[in-house]
């Protein structure tokens, strides 16, 4: 008695800590439930051979990136030998992560060539002229065609005011190339130094005192504060300029006072300005953090759901589990009266723990997850109905009831165990070998394996032989339908 009374505490206390877990730790939903964006990433390389290592190099560096941003769930996974699919729940807006996503982030300084101070002090006018297109073009009305046409008309004398022409058709497209050209040409006025990205040991970002215009701030590690102070101190003074320099553009070129000629800039720590906004300042620093990709990579394909899919998606998943979990229950009732009920009792349980277990490991659900959390329903159904009917069978052969349940259960448990865990071998290889969608249902599926065989073969008993307690509970013909009972 006293055995049956501690099972009955402790499946009470799991329920209860069941419904702690749900409400402090809410579910985490996939990018169908939740809405999001979806890329393709193509690896890029010169032969178009990309090594599992080289593979692995960038799915790390995307994956400090995308921790950066703040996407809460992502998912990040292979594609064959060269190709790479994120996931971003939530995120809206898919080019703002693929601007932040596919630089590479190469982070170099540059010290200024000898002789070349006209040509930087033009380069760096049509630099202030370029930005200023683009900010017209922004904030353009699409139909104002006379002021679409003067930024083409200035677009094109800049480009030729610098020997450049762009092939692509798209206004916006040419201004971003032009913009591109004129930085790659201010780099290209700086000699490299062995002062890198890879020196760097954390990025962050403030707003300017002065103005609303945001800089970023860098740290480096010691060996690269020492790096940053010799270079600092060789120009101090001069003419020359410091360069900062991320994937060939130079974002950034800043003069060095006469103060730091003895021992260059000291303290590890420099600052980028460069007329950034919150946003830019904010991408600027992703990439800095989440350091640079040993690869290019190219967005090759890019996918939105709405939150309002995702809401309908939850809706009718929910729709669909009430509506089965009623079929089941009326069908379970009307078959096996008070067993029926027990049952019922159990898979409400069963569902309690399945998703506080969700919410611990964590698990993020997905469409397919759901389908294997209800298919793991009907397999907890199915074992109390292997159960069930022993049950009956042995009150039909003359059996007492207290004597039928407990072989009832016994005879079972085998068929019950060896079911279980062939589906869960079934889950183990599906988790290892499947894609993301495969794997939510795998892994969904075996978790509801090993909790329905909880709840079936001691949730089950252990409220059962409660209900027997009570003596009007313990007629025969409250476990047999008619047709036995006949």
């Amino acid at each position: 008695m006293k055995r049956r009374q501690g099972w009955l505490f402790f499946i009470i206390f799991l329920l209860t800590f069941s419904i702690y877990l749900l409400i402090n730790f809410p579910l985490q939903l996939g990018l169908d439930l939740k809405g999001g964006s979806q890329l393709t990433l193509q690896l890029i390389k010169e032969d178009g051979i990309v090594s599992n290592e080289e593979l692995e190099a960038v799915n790390a560096v995307l994956d400090k990136r995308v921790n950066n941003l703040g996407v809460a769930e992502s998912n990040l996974q292979t594609l064959g030998r060269d190709q790479l699919i994120l996931e971003l729940p939530g995120e809206q807006n898919p080019l703002s992560a693929s601007r932040i996503l596919g630089k590479t982030a190469l982070l170099e300084f540059r010290t200024q060539k000898e002789n070349t101070s006209p040509e930087l002090k033009n380069l760096q006018l049509r630099r202030i002229q370029i930005n200023d297109l683009i900010d017209q073009f922004a904030s353009l009305d699409k139909k104002n065609e006379d002021k679409f046409l003067i930024i083409n008309s200035n677009l094109t004398d800049l480009q030729n005011d610098i020997n450049y022409s762009s092939s692509n058709k798209d206004l916006f497209d040419k201004l971003i190339d032009t913009k591109k050209y004129i930085s790659n040409e201010i780099a290209s006025l700086f000699n490299k130094t062995d002062l890198s990205g890879k020196d760097l040991i954390n990025a962050g970002r403030r707003q300017e005192q002065t103005n609303n215009n945001w800089e970023v701030l860098l740290s480096f590690s010691n060996e690269g504060g020492e790096k940053f102070a010799d270079i600092t101190k060789s120009i101090a003074g001069t003419d020359q300029l410091l360069s900062i320099v991320l994937d060939g553009e130079s974002i950034s070129e800043a003069s060095v006072g006469s103060q730091f000629k003895n021992t260059g800039i000291t303290g590890g720590s420099a600052t980028i300005s460069g007329n950034f906004s919150a946003e830019n300042a904010r991408e600027l620093e992703v990439q800095l953090k989440g350091g640079s990709l040993p690869l290019p990579i190219e967005i090759v394909e890019s996918n939105t759901i709405g939150p309002l899919l995702g809401s309908k998606n939850i809706l009718k998943s929910l729709y669909a589990a009430i509506f089965g979990l009623i079929f089941v229950g009326v069908f379970m009732i009307f078959n096996y009266r008070i067993l029926g009920f027990v049952s019922i009792i159990s898979l409400i349980l069963y569902g309690f723990y399945n998703l506080a277990l969700y919410s611990l490991i964590p698990v993020t659900l997905t469409l397919p997850g759901i389908a294997g959390l209800i298919l793991s329903i009907g397999m907890a159904v199915d074992a109390n109905v292997l159960i069930f009917e022993r049950i009956r069978e042995e009150l039909i052969n003359g059996n007492t009831l207290i004597r039928s349940i407990d072989s009832g259960f016994q005879r079972a448990n085998s068929s019950i165990i060896d079911g279980h865990i062939t589906t869960f071998v079934s889950c183990f290889v599906l988790f290892i070998l499947g894609t993301n969608f495969v794997k939510g249902f795998a892994a969904t599926l075996g978790i509801g394996v090993v909790i329905s065989l909880f709840t079936s073969l001691n949730c089950s008993k252990t409220i059962l032989r409660f209900l027997t307690t009570y003596q009007s509970l313990r007629q025969k013909n409250l476990y047999l339908n008619r047709i036995n009972s006949i």
